[in-house]
């Protein structure tokens, strides 16, 4: 019998009849959002001699804490779970739109699955990515395999690593990348006992891969009203009523807003995503006032989206209606966050999007509106905050950015502020580490310097990031985009810069073992 750390300090100071706790320590077990301290109930003349607790700490992984409970998908985990269990089952795929919570579902099947895999589960995000040769690498910094170098392609390293474990890996967000999706049949080719789950809104069409269609959350019957208890069971219904109590903890469903309430959920498709942006609105609007303005907005907001299907149409809806409801510095920013890869901290985004002041809006501010609406996550740990978007949100505030035509200015502030954090950073390993976590922010300024033709900055910023590149093992990657940018038209005339990626360039080559191409470049 196991109590909570909160259920235990409540019963402490009443145990009777020889009843004592044992405290087991720090656990996160699988269906719980975040590590909690478990106590054990021992019982006078009961056994208490158990094996240790079959957490999620008890086999290596690196999944994400949950930041909310999953909520109506029991029928979808356990026919999943079903299907990736199965031994002739090796790739399983989740397919769907943006916005039904693949990701979610996905975690959740991994952390349940987690005991079955003796060298660990581990979770991919691919959403940075838009190159498909980056795959492999991608997975390899994940799971910690180094580029042996020598000329060899990192996919042969990350295959013999693999060939004897028994591993899950978790792929999340492979649409834009379909591309490399041999890279996931090589894989499987190559390590008998990997199985690979995969998050896309495509498939990926390869052999031996089976689909899994993540559906909409389940919807009350929008034909016979229902009383709040017999609505609640419904998942979509339980999702809007769970985070709306998470903003507004008097909320609840009544008989006056039910009906409401269950609209919202059939406007929305079921689509979790939309739901939680509706729900974030609760703070303000009773849902009557939500529905109202769904109602009117929702047909007038799928303007430029109608080659995509039904419920997509409705998911950018709710996008589109969230942005239109954020005040005009609110809307500003929220673009403005988009330029972020992988997020970013507090200070970023004040140097990027408010670096001349002409925001009218206080960043700090304005990000607690839009964590609060919804349009922005808050992760990181207590020392750092950073923030960010989930990918599907992400893409609408790209494209209003573009559409405002200030994105250029942006990505401008954007790569100068990542080029000046990269010079300013100390050159030993806690300052590289620093620069790890900004990773793909700098990868994509470097990308755009070099795009833009920018020799002078391209240079710069690839030599500076060759010591964060050797540590963390982005050799080949930080080899091909040294080359890029030393191939530049104007790479000749930069005669300091030229020299320093020249330098870098050498060291990269070295550490790979090619010494003839370092000889070369030194």
């Amino acid at each position: 019998m196991l109590l909570s750390d909160v259920t235990a300090g409540l019963v402490r100071d009443d145990l009777s009849g020889g009843l004592e706790l044992l405290d087991l320590g720090e656990h996160r077990l699988k269906d719980l959002i975040r590590p909690e301290r478990v106590f054990q109930v021992v019982i006078p003349g009961l056994y208490s001699e158990f094996p240790p607790l079959a957490s999620l700490d008890a086999r290596p992984n690196n999944l994400p804490t949950h930041a909310t409970p999953l909520l109506g998908r029991e029928h979808e985990l356990e026919a999943a779970r079903e299907r990736l269990s199965r031994q002739d089952v090796r790739l399983l795929t989740l397919v769907g739109p943006g916005g039904t919570g693949k990701t979610r579902l996905s975690l959740q099947l991994a952390a349940d699955l987690s005991d079955r895999f003796v060298d660990g589960v581990f979770f991919v995000a691919l959403a940075p990515i838009s190159d498909p040769d980056l795959v492999p690498s991608t997975i390899s910094q994940t799971l910690g395999v180094r580029d042996a170098g020598g000329g060899r392609p990192v996919l042969d390293g990350l295959k013999e690593y693999l060939r004897e474990k028994q591993i899950l890996l978790l792929l999340d967000n492979f649409e834009q990348i379909l591309a490399a999706a041999p890279v996931v049949s090589d894989l499987l080719n190559g390590a008998p006992r990997v199985k690979i789950l995969v998050t896309s809104r495509s498939a990926l069409q390869v052999r031996g891969e089976h689909e899994y269609a993540v559906p909409p959350l389940a919807l009350p019957d929008a034909r016979s009203p229902a009383t709040p208890e017999a609505l609640s069971q419904y998942s979509a219904v339980a999702l809007f009523i769970e985070r709306a109590a998470a903003i507004k903890p008097d909320f609840a469903v009544s008989n006056e807003n039910a009906p409401a309430v269950a609209e919202i959920c059939h406007r929305l498709d079921g689509l979790p995503l939309a739901i939680e942006l509706a729900a974030a609105r609760i703070r303000f609007l009773s849902p009557q006032a939500i529905l109202s303005r769904l109602e009117r907005r929702l047909p007038l907001l799928t303007g430029g989206a109608r080659d995509l299907p039904a419920r997509q149409q409705t998911l950018r809806s709710a996008i589109a209606w969230s942005y239109e409801l954020l005040t005009t510095e609110e809307q500003a920013l929220y673009r403005r966050l988009a330029i972020f890869v992988g997020g970013c901290t507090f200070e970023a985004a004040e140097a990027v999007c408010n670096a001349d002041g002409s925001l009218g809006l206080d960043v700090l501010d304005g990000i607690g509106s839009l964590v609060a609406q919804s349009l922005l996550l808050e992760n990181g740990s207590e020392d750092e905050l950073r923030f960010g978007m989930l990918e599907t949100i992400r893409e609408y505030a790209l494209e209003r950015l573009e559409a405002s035509g200030e994105a250029t200015a942006v990505q401008e502030r954007h790569a100068a502020h990542y080029l000046a954090l990269a010079v300013a950073s100390p050159r030993v390993p806690e300052g590289f580490d620093r620069l790890e976590q900004d990773h793909d922010n700098l990868r994509a300024a470097l990308q755009w310097l070099t795009e833009r033709r920018d020799t002078e900055r391209a240079l710069r910023l690839a030599a500076e990031l060759t010591g964060p590149w050797g540590i963390h093992g982005y050799l080949t990657e930080g080899r091909d985009r040294l080359a890029r940018a030393l191939a530049l038209p104007e790479a000749q005339a930069q005669a300091d810069t030229r020299s320093a990626a020249l330098e870098a360039a050498g060291r990269l080559a070295f550490n790979q073992g090619d010494y003839a191409a370092a000889q070369g470049f030194w």
